[in-house]
């Protein structure tokens, strides 16, 4: 089994570390209610997904 010859310092292990950060959702203006929204999904106060009903709410 591989063992690590030398310690891993705190800074290089914290550069690696980085990249592990949440992402703030993606949110668009549905053009229907004008009502934040996930982008690429329906409307779920409206029903509406790209200028088509496509949920009965």
């Amino acid at each position: 089994m591989a063992v690590p010859k030398k310690r891993t310092s705190k800074s290089r292990k914290r550069k690696r570390r980085t990249h592990w950060k949440l992402k703030a959702p993606n949110l668009v203006e549905c053009p229907e209610c004008d009502e934040l929204i996930l982008s690429h999904r329906a409307c779920p106060s409206c029903g509406y997904y790209k200028g088509e009903k496509v949920i009965n709410t």
